[in-house]
């Protein structure tokens, strides 16, 4: 359950990095849409939204999945930003900060003509990294060749698993002429909760198709943050329904062989509710224990799994003090409940029936 759990919120963490990384109040994506992130806004919203009042600046991002099929990497997070977009400026780049070419020629060896390159791209570090890359490196996407202007470091994992290209090039590739994912809005410093609503009210006004949302609940609404927090809960339900059944079992064969020991108690003057306190203690210490156990392999194994190369650069498992908590909790209430009916029978036990089944 801790381990599952990590893995969901650190889901959720990564993609709500994406948009704390670079102080973004409100996210704007098409009305209806049953997946957000494969919304279509047209990106002239970006300056009309700028206008609304409140509003200090806004950016407009589309986002698709690409593969590298040559270099084997497939399923690709790829942003497409305007060059002189100010989410560039918050990422820390080896290279050049921007998609400027001029004056770069690209040879395959000194002996040959300069390669003419149809684009350049930014890579995130743990991309690079899987592609074997540095700044000034080619690619082929789409069977077009691409140079690494720079890699990025950016506060999101996912992010850092991505690949931003400029805008135009991502919507010549994917037929999305003029076209936007969502569009990022940052407003004053100095605006309320109430100038804030009125901010998103406006937004709304310009087009009924659009929905603007303040980054938390854009985050927490998504579909893909609801998919992974339901599996989560799901597997854990089912993981935790075993455990349950496994303490009732151990627990009732614990008393079984210990017939005789419980039969001296209850002949020496133990009280039934002393019986019982006697057992539920126990299987609430087992549970304790297990519990501390099995967070530190949650620990390793979702740190492990996170190396992957399947996982690298997507996500980074979450397993905080709430998470944590909430084990403990759950295990502890598992060893009560598997203890409850070994209890119930050992304290029922007279002595000499104790006695008779041991012999």
């Amino acid at each position: 359950m801790v381990g599952l759990s990590g893995i969901s919120r650190g889901f959720t963490k990564s993609f709500s990095d994406i948009y704390q990384s670079h102080s973004v109040d409100i996210v704007v994506s098409r009305q209806g849409s049953a997946d957000r992130l494969s919304s279509s806004v047209d990106e002239s919203y970006a300056a009309e939204i700028l206008r609304i009042q409140g509003v200090a600046r806004t950016a407009g991002v589309l986002l698709d999945t690409l593969s590298l099929e040559e270099e084997g990497v497939y399923g690709i997070p790829t942003m497409g930003v305007q060059p002189s977009s100010w989410l560039l400026e918050d990422y820390q780049v080896e290279g050049q900060n921007d998609f400027d070419l001029s004056g770069l020629d690209i040879k395959s060896s000194p002996d040959e003509e300069p390669i003419e390159a149809a684009g350049a791209a930014m890579l995130g570090i743990h991309l690079a990294d899987r592609l074997e890359l540095e700044p000034g490196g080619t690619f082929r996407l789409f069977d077009e060749l691409y140079v690494v202007s720079g890699v990025f470091r950016s506060p999101s994992t996912w992010e850092n698993g991505s690949m931003i290209l400029p805008l135009a090039d991502l919507q010549m590739l994917t037929d999305r002429m003029g076209s936007v994912t969502y569009i990022n809005v940052v407003l004053d410093q100095s605006v309320s909760s109430e100038a804030a609503q009125s901010a998103i009210n406006r937004i709304e006004k310009l087009d009924p198709r659009l929905l603007a949302l303040a980054t938390e609940d854009f985050v927490e609404t998504d579909t893909r943050m609801q998919l992974a927090g339901a599996m989560a809960f799901m597997t854990s339900a089912v993981a935790l329904v075993i455990g349950a059944i496994s303490t009732l079992n151990t627990m009732l064969t614990s008393v079984l062989e210990r017939t005789k020991e419980i039969g001296i108690l209850r002949a020496i003057g133990w009280p039934a509710r002393r019986i019982v306190s006697m057992i539920l203690l126990e299987s609430c210490g087992l549970a304790l224990a297990a519990s501390i156990l099995g967070m530190l392999v949650a620990y390793v194994l979702t740190w492990l799994l996170s190396q992957a190369p399947a996982a690298k650069g997507i996500l980074t498992p979450a397993i905080d003090g709430a998470v944590l908590a909430q084990g403990v909790v759950l295990a502890v209430v598992i060893g009560l409940i598997g203890a409850i009916l070994p209890a119930y029978r050992a304290a029922r036990m007279l002595p000499t029936e104790a006695f008779r089944q041991q012999s």
